[in-house]
């Protein structure tokens, strides 16, 4: 298609010099929008319009980007934004163009089209103001036709057109990356030009059997697509002729010099051959795995021929014939292997891509299978960064004096770093001493033999500050005496648009506080009122009604002050006041404050408390009582017992509870000195697969009876939070039909802060 954007005239074009093939090639409606229009007013001119091959953007009327309709699906496809974006985040930059002096050049033009892999080529005058758009295939149907008004029926082109029309059919054959497609179109393609009754492709199977895939026939003769032929049809020493390049070309098939047998002319016959041109498709053999590829010869395979057959006369087949022929075999067997190639790397590009897409601990598992990676790294290097290249992630290598050994491509898309530019580079001189003094720890971290992640800004090579998301993974080899840290793997991910939904979710938390809490506890409190009768009484039926609102009402009250809660501690609003308080005080307070909702249940709540003084907050260790009390009441059956109670636990090791199971953890596992808190019911229990999960958000065993035990799901999460902040850790333990247990640490105080308030 093409596309004009001046007043000019179709006429008036063609008067001036090389506009002779202008009106050809050209069409007068133009399809411009500005670099800043948005790409949804594109996408929906190309709905309404889908003869429209690509869109020009433009400014002041020159050409600032092109963009075809599959670069625009695949922005749609890629892009969730992508209602957001305008032209200029997709347009091709800098445009391929041509001047109008030059369009008389039509062999030039195909040139141009051919050397940049382009489709469309703007033309421009001498302001660089856009005239039109060539369309490649158009163009070259002109071409076409122009030769085939040149050619007599009998007659092939000239020599000066051998070289347009080998152009022409191999651009055809390279527009399509399907085999089947490819193939087809060779087989149109040939007959066509050779004005040939069939021509097929015939493939030789690995038993010296043998089938038509592809074939072109008029419609007066038999097709034999898809038809198996037996071994006798091609003997092996035809094949092995046929292997080392043979070419045939019978004009006469029942010809004496012709050497066809009998049995073979009875044989084809039947499909009324009278004339027949066979090239062979050959591809070469890999040499053995072994073997030292310097050293074997090159050995080929027969893959198939390719066939022209001549069924109305004889004919005899002219050099050209030949030679195009065996040119067009060669491009068939290229794209074989491309075919192959493809094939294969599509496989590995969906098998890598989806275990690369799991967590940062399979990758690591992954990682650490490694031996010896670094030869591992250059013996796949070409391998890997076809996998990593099409990964939205930066991935590199640093080792470990700092230096870059590996990064994907995705460095330069993002942040404008060649991989040829970083290689070997220092991690401090590339990325500037203000930023690496912020990531230093983390480095020396990984460096150290840690796995560590964190939360930075990057601004990226548009200009744009980014969120990002980055894992440190180190490279350890145990091949040596010594594990040694030898490096480390660093994933970065943009992690932006989930920033962007936090700042939503605080938004609307934000409203939640403002709009919600206030008239909610003026509801409540109202509800209260009806319910004591002082405003009147109610019908039984209302009464009961009432019930219900209130009980209600004070679960949204909870739900909304628990979010509210929860949300200022993740913001980071809350500021922990620590203090030397006594276990046991805390305890007698939290169990103290829930006696009520116990006797409502008919519990009983049992404390047991060491003498210990730890360093928190004791409003916040209260309220993570409270809440663990009272899970432990509401799912607990009437007349049983509940047990607070505290102990000091010596930690001595290095691991820490989260990396344990309950079972596993013993006084000794737990480091430094702390206070170990536990809540003990005889309940339904937990079963195991549930007890990783209970303590994130709206996680509740059963949800089916949320509503009936009152639980909002924040609780647990909100202890969790509580417990961090002090630098403890909160677990639980569990067995079905016997009840459980929910422990969590918090740090003892100092011997000589202990002192001082005994002595108080």
């Amino acid at each position: 298609m093409f596309h004009r954007s001046t007043a000019t005239s179709t006429a008036s074009l063609s008067a001036e010099a090389g506009s002779a093939f202008w009106p050809a090639i050209a069409d007068i409606h133009p399809v411009t929008f500005g670099s800043q229009a948005r790409l949804a007013t594109v996408l929906a001119y190309l709905k309404t319009s889908p003869s429209t091959g690509c869109i020009l953007a433009t400014r002041q009327k020159k050409v600032t980007g092109i963009a075809t309709r599959q670069d625009l699906m695949m922005a749609l496809a890629q892009h969730s934004n992508w209602a957001s974006m305008r032209l200029s985040d997709i347009v091709t930059r800098p445009v391929i163009t041509v001047a109008y002096s030059e369009i008389n050049n039509i062999s030039r033009l195909v040139e141009r089209l051919e050397q940049h892999r382009i489709g469309y080529l703007p033309v421009v005058d001498e302001t660089d103001r856009l005239m039109g758009v060539i369309d490649r295939n158009c163009l070259l149907h002109v071409l076409q036709d122009q030769r085939c008004g040149q050619e007599s029926d009998q007659s092939l082109p000239t020599h000066p057109h051998r070289a347009h029309i080998f152009a022409d059919i191999t651009l055809k054959i390279r527009q399509s990356l399907q085999l089947k497609e490819i193939l087809q179109t060779s087989v149109d393609e040939i007959q066509r030009l050779l004005k040939a009754d069939r021509v097929l492709i015939y493939q030789v199977m690995p038993d010296g059997t043998g089938k038509t895939i592809s074939e072109a026939v008029t419609p007066a003769y038999p097709s034999i697509l898809e038809i198996p032929f037996p071994e006798e049809v091609f003997p092996q020493e035809y094949q092995a002729l046929y292997a080392q390049g043979r070419v045939r070309a019978v004009a006469d098939v029942h010809a004496p010099d012709a050497h066809v047998s009998q049995c073979l002319l009875e044989f084809i016959d039947q499909w009324c051959i009278k004339s027949k041109l066979i090239v062979p498709i050959v591809r070469p053999l890999d040499p053995p795995e072994t073997a030292a590829k310097d050293t074997i010869p090159i050995r080929k395979h027969l893959w198939g021929l390719l066939i022209a057959h001549q069924c109305d006369h004889i004919r005899h087949w002219s050099d050209f014939e030949q030679d195009l022929m065996q040119q067009l075999a060669g491009q068939i067997s290229l794209a074989l292997s491309q075919s192959q190639l493809m094939s294969y790397l599509e496989a590995r590009v969906r098998r890598r891509t989806a275990e690369l897409t799991k967590a940062n601990r399979t990758l690591k598992q992954e990682i650490q299978e490694r031996k010896q990676v670094e030869e591992a790294l250059r013996q796949s290097e070409t391998q890997l960064r076809l996998i990593t290249n099409n990964l939205p992630v930066l991935i590199a290598y640093v080792d470990r004096q700092q230096h870059y050994q590996f990064n994907n491509q995705v460095y330069e898309q993002w942040l404008g770093f060649l991989p040829d530019q970083m290689h070997g580079r220092p991690v401090r001189q590339l990325i500037g001493e203000v930023y690496y003094q912020k990531i230093r720890p983390y480095i020396e971290a990984a460096l150290g033999g840690e796995q560590v992640s964190y939360e930075s800004e990057l601004t990226f090579a548009d200009g744009r500050d980014r969120s990002v998301n980055v894992t440190y993974i180190p490279h350890i080899d145990h091949a040596e005496s010594e594990a040694q840290v030898k490096g480390f793997f660093a994933l970065t991910t943009d992690i932006s648009d989930r920033k962007a939904i936090e700042r939503m979710k605080d938004e609307f938390i934000a409203v939640v506080s403002h709009e919600l809490r206030t008239p909610l506890t003026s509801i409540h409190t109202s509800l209260k009122l009806l319910a004591t009768g002082l405003l009147g009484d109610l019908l039984t039926e209302g009464q009961e009604m009432l019930t219900v609102a209130d009980e209600n009402t004070d679960r949204l009250v909870r739900l909304v002050n628990n979010v509210l809660d929860l949300q200022r501690i993740e913001s980071g609003e809350v500021t922990i006041d620590a203090q030397a308080c006594s276990t046991a005080e805390l305890i007698e307070q939290a169990a103290e404050a829930m006696q009520a909702m116990a006797h409502q249940h008919n519990i009983k709540i049992k404390t047991k408390a060491e003498a210990l003084f730890i360093w928190a907050d004791p409003d916040y260790i209260v309220q993570t009582l409270t809440n663990l009390l009272g899970n432990a009441i509401k799912f607990s059956a009437p007349e049983k017992t509940v047990v607070l109670s505290v102990s000091a636990f010596d930690r001595q090791s290095d691991s820490s509870p989260s990396d344990l199971s309950p079972s596993d953890l013993s006084p000794s596992d737990l480091s430094p000195a702390a206070a170990l808190f536990r809540v003990q019911d005889e309940g339904q229990g937990i079963p195991a697969d549930k007890l990783s999960s209970i303590f994130e958000r709206f996680q509740q065993v059963d949800s089916s009876d949320a509503r009936k035990k009152g639980g909002t799901g924040l609780g647990l999460t909100i202890c969790r939070k509580i417990v961090e902040q002090h630098g403890g850790t909160i677990w639980a333990e569990s067995q079905l039909g016997q009840g459980s247990s929910f422990y969590f640490t918090i740090p003892l105080a100092s011997a000589l802060v202990r002192s001082s308030v005994s002595s108080l």
